[in-house]
């Protein structure tokens, strides 16, 4: 029996009230040996859910932990009696929030203080996303962790495409927008490069992450032009509990009828609006889908869902000017075929058709021969990205 330790690298992806993790071994290769998640950290029932590569079976135990800090805790001390004979070598973490940082950086005291001064800017992220980091520190304090920047991706968009119309006292201390889910759409380039070759992903790609959070981006010569999100992840396209684009009027209404602080107004537009509020029963889309031919609220949020993601596509075939390669992934994008279809049958003025029968297998490319724009279905990996930014920052000789 072979005891040497293996050296592992370890990404890490948290929540407001989650924490997902995926182990790799870093031997030539990235080798994923296991990925799981903590979910309802701090709400006094928390779980942890895992399933070891090559096996589908997936496993849950039921935890009892009051916030990140202890979640980070006992996934370390859980991770030494599961996953044995272990050497963590790096930690990578998903930072939502990185400003101008345009590609993934190294750790430091420094780096650690300027996300703590912006934590305001994304209360829903920055600050448990800090708390796991100074926890993984605790307990390794020699290993390297790199910081995986969500916004980064977008760090090529124009200027115009980054301008909010705010005086410009608020615009200098950084309000502007700057676009989310950068790590899936680094994935999405780099697994659509593979797969089409270089030359059509220098094309003009609208990618589409549909999932509990939502958003699209435009790319073109392989940069982003534009994307959904803005300021903050609650904004663009509706979701399962956030708002999406909305009137600003309306929070100075609300706090005004409703007496709404802005720490509940936030609450608010995160996590009670959107297809939850919509449809007054549940944020699944899944679920949502079943509901809509016996409840009209279920149906009208999947419309409105629809909708929006036409009307965006259509903005950013603008933008673009032109469409060759329509992407969707995340939970939504990925596996659910009705989803897709009612989204293309709205984009059917682009030239855009799909082979339903394609569609309906979930096969990569679901467009039908005749279409002007090719459909693809590409599953997201966004731990998979954050271990190969990790092993480029740290210099590893990592093969994709």
């Amino acid at each position: 029996m072979n005891d040497t330790p293996k050296n592992c690298l370890l990404t890490i992806n948290g929540g407001s009230s989650s924490i997902k993790y995926a182990l790799f071994e870093i031997e030539g290769s990235l080798n994923q040996l296991l990925t799981g998640e903590i979910a309802n950290i701090g709400n006094g029932s928390a779980t942890l859910q895992f399933i070891h590569s090559g096996k589908e079976q997936q496993h849950q135990i039921d935890i009892k932990i009051a916030n990140h800090s202890e979640a980070a805790d006992w996934l370390v001390n859980w991770l030494e009696k599961e996953a044995e004979y272990i050497h963590i070598k790096a930690i990578g973490h998903r930072i939502v929030q990185g400003m101008d940082h345009a590609s993934p950086e190294l750790i430091t005291a420094k780096l650690i203080q300027e996300l703590k001064a912006i934590s305001a800017y994304d209360p829903e992220h920055l600050p448990s996303e800090i708390r796991l980091v100074e926890a993984f520190k605790k307990h390794f304090p020699k290993v390297d962790q790199v910081a995986c920047f969500d916004t980064s991706f977008h760090s090529s968009m124009p200027a115009i495409a980054k301008l909010l119309p705010l005086p410009r006292k608020y615009r200098d201390k950084v309000i502007k927008r700057y676009g989310f889910h950068g790590l899936s759409y680094s994935y999405l380039m780099e697994e659509f490069e593979r797969l089409a070759g270089t030359d059509a992903s220098q094309g003009k790609i609208i990618m589409a992450h549909l999932g509990s959070g939502a958003s699209l981006a435009a790319v073109k010569n392989g940069k982003s032009m534009d994307t959904s999100m803005g300021f903050t992840p609650a904004s663009g396209l509706t979701m399962s509990t956030r708002t999406g684009d909305i009137d600003p009027g309306i929070a100075w209404y609300l706090m005004k009828s409703e007496k709404l602080t802005p720490k509940k107004f936030n609450h608010l537009v995160n996590h009670e609006c959107g297809l939850l509020a919509i449809s007054e029963t549940t944020a699944d889309m899944q679920k949502l889908l079943k509901l809509q031919k016996e409840d009209h609220r279920a149906a009208e949020a999947v419309d409105f869902f629809c909708y929006q993601a036409i009307k965006w596509i259509g903005a950013f075939t603008a933008v673009l000017g032109g469409l060759d390669t329509l992407i969707f992934s995340g939970g939504i994008g990925e596996h659910s075929s009705e989803i897709r279809k009612r989204i293309c049958d709205g984009l059917q003025f682009l030239g855009i058709e799909l082979d339903e029968t394609k569609n309906s297998a979930n096969e990569t490319i679901i467009s039908a021969e005749a279409s002007k724009a090719s459909v693809r279905v590409i599953k997201t990996n966004e731990e998979l990205m954050i271990a190969r930014s990790v092993c480029e920052i740290l210099n590893y000789n990592i093969k994709h």
